[in-house]
């Protein structure tokens, strides 16, 4: 099912709330931001392992926030930088459209087609039982794949836009899994921030 507006959109799925808003952020807000962000993060490309096997993790990321807690998955441990006045400002807007308090933002840069987030759920037990996940897109749109865990005909594609927000919701992140899938076609760079509370 593939999912598309340019208005804002609320999705019930079994399990799950999703909220899309694809103008959170002007065209020149979202260019600003981009430009901004891939200059200034202190961008990093970890090692990864999944099934026992370790290999250069396929996107450029960073941890940011307003405390010193860290955030762990598939074997990375990663301590956070504070917040710039950049990020505080996207934060701030997120928040003010979201209605919900983020304390952390895990930045990821995808350089081309091939960077990509395998299948995957935030569900870090730092993250609390069933967290809220905001993720701003900056730069090239990239299909955002999620599927339900035990509901196979619940399937779907949104395409996040730059300048976009999605926030997602309730139960999501115990019950679907999902990512952001390899693309052979030459594609531009794209950051994504998700913003999320680690308690």
């Amino acid at each position: 099912m593939d999912l598309f507006s340019k208005e804002k959109q609320e999705f019930h799925l079994p399990d799950a709330h999703l909220i899309y808003i694809p103008n959170s952020f002007s065209i020149t807000e979202a260019n600003l931001y981009f430009n901004n962000l891939y200059r200034d993060v202190d961008w990093q490309e970890d090692d990864i392992t999944i099934f026992g096997k370790t290999y250069k993790q396929p996107r450029l990321t960073a941890l940011y926030g307003e405390n010193s807690k860290p955030y762990s998955y598939s074997s990375i441990t990663m301590y956070p930088k504070p917040f710039t006045s950049d990020i505080i400002a996207i934060k701030e807007r997120v928040e003010n459209l979201s209605k919900d308090y983020f304390n952390t933002v895990l930045l990821n840069l995808y350089r081309y087609g091939s960077d990509s987030n395998g299948w995957h759920a935030d569900n870090e037990k730092e993250l609390g039982k069933h967290p809220v996940i905001a993720s701003v897109t900056f730069g090239e749109e990239r299909p955002f794949h999620f599927k339900h865990r035990r509901i196979k005909e619940e399937r779907h594609k949104l395409m996040l836009q730059h300048g976009s927000l999605l926030i997602m919701k309730g139960a999501m992140q115990e019950h679907w899994l999902h990512q952001i899938a390899k693309t052979k076609k030459k594609i531009g760079e794209r950051i994504n921030l998700t913003f999320r509370t680690i308690f």
